[in-house]
């Protein structure tokens, strides 16, 4: 090559660099400007609302309302967090606050106590579900919003407080000293059976990855030699407890999840860094359409190893990865900084935010753009719609009936009265209310208001609305009238009908009364159809084996 041709190139080349600069330069000016003009024109705005607006404004709320009006562009996940709401972020982050250690709500009856936890304050002292909130210290919070007495009863661990409360015709008082409050992520463990251990994980805030490592240590020592993890309505949570939990079944060395992001700092790939605890025990993941981040993390890297079988129905499809972010006078903004992929490759997210959305609609990833990967035994998975569970099990539906009692308190308030009248009832697994009692509480519901429309009545009624449109509706309307008689629901009838399910809700809801959020679990897994199914494939191992193999597929 002469001098002249390598002396163009090189000339060619520096030009073609320099411009790419000037233009990348160039760009990211422009968009710094664009976002300065619009702050400043943003600020001007309200300034001048403050002003010359008909009526007084608070800014503080006005610029919060506009702040979130603007992440609604974006994802559900990424939140602006004021300084005012910092607490509550901190405690669904690392499941700890301050306080009485209960869970309060209202039943259209004023301020009560929903559930106390086991060994805090609240069920310590003796305060009881359904005891109706009268003072907290010398406050009333007779017809406060829930919201408010929530934040009368926290405050600095050591603290005192007093609570005044009304159980029955009683009124009572208690003296609490509040407590470092810490959430469990496992409520509940225990054994199904003599050979099964089951482990409960609602959440993953801080520590736990090390009550799972402590239930499952537990367990082991009583003899389990199977597992089900119920991942269930598990919102997710903190990614590295995920990891962790993922590392007590899989060799060290192992990818568990990647994170790929805009920005080089959000990118990260977690890897097993333990010696497993066991890396033998057959696992059964229970995962549902409410189990999602942290949960599809550790379900989705356990089935892409073809190290647990997951029995269930479709998790959420959340692939996204949220950071916390501070802003200015001590607020936080939560904002999505990358999507995570498990081992296979695949990314799991089911709802493509950056899509322009038509009509309010969000973009889902459509079954034809689904990409397909392979587990470890080469198992055909698909990315963008959440983890396909191996073994399908339906979604339990209750009668209108059910919905109603619960829906009206009918089944709290007589749990309430059934606890007051008898001291002690059996364990949980075991507890399940006579024929008698069962009479007892249809009694009970003489008089009380429970209505509600069945399927059947509700098609019916579609159907006269749709036929009183037609000309002809005169030549039908006595057909129609008829089958309307028909099908009319006799309440009677349907609490007969349907009583296996509602004895077994107002079981549930018995046993809360003595043995609290724990005895409710427990009690919730007798005919419990995916733990049936659960113990029907740790039962045969040649056919939990078999759905870990490629030929499954």
């Amino acid at each position: 090559m002469n001098k002249s041709l390598k002396k163009f190139l090189l000339v060619f080349i520096i030009g073609t660099v320099v411009i790419s600069g000037f233009f990348a330069f160039k760009t990211k000016n422009d968009k710094l400007f664009a976002i300065a003009k619009n702050i400043d024109i943003f600020a001007t705005m309200v300034r001048e609302l403050d002003s010359y607006y008909v009526d007084e404004i608070d800014p503080d709320e006005l610029v919060t309302i506009g702040i979130n009006a603007m992440l609604e562009e974006l994802d559900p996940y990424t939140t602006y967090i004021p300084e005012e709401e910092s607490a509550d972020f901190r405690v669904m982050t690392t499941g700890e606050y301050g306080g009485v250690g209960a869970l309060i709500g209202n039943r259209g009856k004023g301020n009560i106590i929903i559930m106390p936890y086991t060994g805090f304050p609240a069920q310590s002292v003796g305060l009881k579900i359904a005891d109706e909130l009268l003072m907290v210290d010398t406050v009333s919070v007779v017809g406060k919003a829930t919201s408010d007495v929530s934040t009368l009863l926290k405050g600095p661990a050591n603290t005192e407080v007093f609570i005044q409360v009304k159980r029955g015709d009683d009124t009572l008082g208690f003296n609490l000293t509040r407590r470092k409050i810490v959430i469990k992520n496992v409520p509940y463990y225990g054994k199904v059976d003599d050979h099964t251990g089951y482990i409960k994980l609602s959440e993953f805030t801080t520590n736990a990855s090390n009550e799972v490592r402590n239930a499952l240590l537990d367990l082991k020592g009583q003899g389990v030699d199977r597992l089900i993890l119920d991942l269930r309505d598990n919102p997710g949570g903190l990614v590295n407890e995920a990891a962790e939990i993922v590392n007590l079944f899989i060799p060290k060395g192992k990818e568990i999840v990647k994170t790929i992001g805009k920005l080089e700092n959000v990118n990260y790939t977690y890897k097993t860094t333990k010696t497993p605890l066991d890396k033998e025990i057959p696992i059964v993941i229970l995962i549902n359409e409410n189990s999602a981040s942290a949960s599809e993390i550790v379900a989705g890297a356990l089935q892409d190893y073809d190290r647990a079988v997951l029995i269930g129905r479709k998790s959420f499809g959340k692939g996204l990865v949220q950071t916390t972010i501070p802003l200015s006078y001590n607020a936080q903004m939560k904002i999505t900084t990358a999507k995570y992929y498990i081992p296979s490759g695949r990314c799991i997210q089911a709802i493509d935010y950056a899509q322009t959305r038509e009509n309010g609609e969000i973009t889902i990833v459509p079954d034809s753009l689904r990409k397909e990967f392979k587990t470890k035994n080469g198992r055909l998975v698909l990315d963008g719609a959440g983890i396909e569970p191996d073994e399908l099990v339906e979604k339990v539906t209750y009668a209108p009936i059910s919905y109603s009692l619960v829906a009206r308190s009918h089944i709290f308030d007589f749990a309430t009265e059934y606890a007051r009248s008898h001291p002690k009832i059996t364990n949980p697994s075991e507890f399940s209310i006579s024929d008698d009692e069962y009479d007892q509480f249809v009694k009970w519901l003489d008089g009380k208001e429970y209505d509600y429309t069945t399927y059947l009545e509700k098609s019916v009624n579609d159907l006269t609305n749709y036929a009183e449109k037609e000309a002809y509706y005169d030549e039908i309307k006595a057909q129609i009238e008829a089958i309307k008689e028909k099908v009319n629901h006799s309440k009677e009838q349907d609490l007969i009908t349907h009583q296996k399910e509602i004895r077994k809700i107002l079981s549930e809801e018995i046993v809360s009364r003595y043995y609290f959020q724990e005895g409710m679990i427990e009690a919730s897994l007798t005919d419990d159809p995916a733990v049936n199914e659960a113990l029907n494939f740790l039962s045969i191992p040649d056919k939990f084996q078999q759905i870990l193999t490629a030929s499954t597929k």
